[in-house]
């Protein structure tokens, strides 16, 4: 009976060892699930990256629609900021110092379909600077009739042509420019994608760049809040 007993007792603490350490197991792997969900890639932050341009560009196009029916509704200082960081967070950080600087060389050297894309998105990159140029001067002063159906135009231009424009990036060469370069480097450069983000604007610029559309959506009446 004695001998009995003590097989039991052994075998619950084998049955109560074993759920600990599988709880364990179960814990460890849901921190390391939850490390590796808050690690952002380089190639997911350049697509958040897009995320937030894509959204200047449903601003663009909504205000060039209401810019002809009622060139009044549409506020030019609220224009005015999202020009403003489609210029700094789009053009002079993400354009410039990412793709131009570090994505658009790798990809050109490692050849094929996504090597061919070079050129259209550089000059695309080229004409939406001159698209924006145009808008923050015509939003720096009220929007009158005149100048309402130009800013339309270019409004509605530069959002078409980012439209296709992101895609591209998106689905051929970041995909390229991933498949070139080993995990390691991909890894280190979005490290020095980061250092470079923080030389630029002192911070991490994304969550402040998601405030600022935030904000100008609300200032056009587009925040479904």
């Amino acid at each position: 009976m004695a001998t009995m007993l003590d097989g039991g007792s052994t075998r619950r603490r084998f049955v109560l060892a074993t759920g600990s350490a599988v709880l364990l197991a179960a814990c460890r792997d849901k921190d390391k699930d939850k490390d590796s969900d808050e690690d952002v890639g380089a190639v997911e932050d350049l697509m958040r990256e897009h995320g937030v341009i894509r959204r200047v560009l449903v601003v663009y196009r909504e205000s060039a629609a209401r810019l002809r029916t009622d060139a009044a509704s549409v506020p030019p200082d609220a224009l005015q900021k999202a020009a403003r960081l489609f210029r700094s967070f789009g053009e002079d950080y993400h354009e410039r110092l990412l793709e131009e600087a570090h994505i658009f060389p790798a990809v050109k050297s490692a050849g094929g379909a996504a090597a061919a894309e070079i050129a259209t998105l550089l000059a695309q990159h080229q004409r939406g600077r001159e698209l924006t140029d145009f808008m923050l001067s015509v939003t720096a002063r009220p929007i009158g009739a005149a100048s309402a159906e130009p800013l339309a135009r270019a409004l509605e231009g530069l959002a078409r042509m980012y439209e296709e424009h992101a895609a591209r990036e998106d689905t051929i060469v970041f995909p390229a420019w991933k498949k070139a370069l080993s995990k390691k480097a991909i890894k280190e450069l979005g490290e020095q994608f980061e250092d470079i983000e923080k030389k630029t604007f002192g911070k991490d610029r994304f969550d402040d760049a998601v405030e600022q559309v935030t904000a100008v959506e609300r200032a056009i009446g587009l925040d479904p809040a």
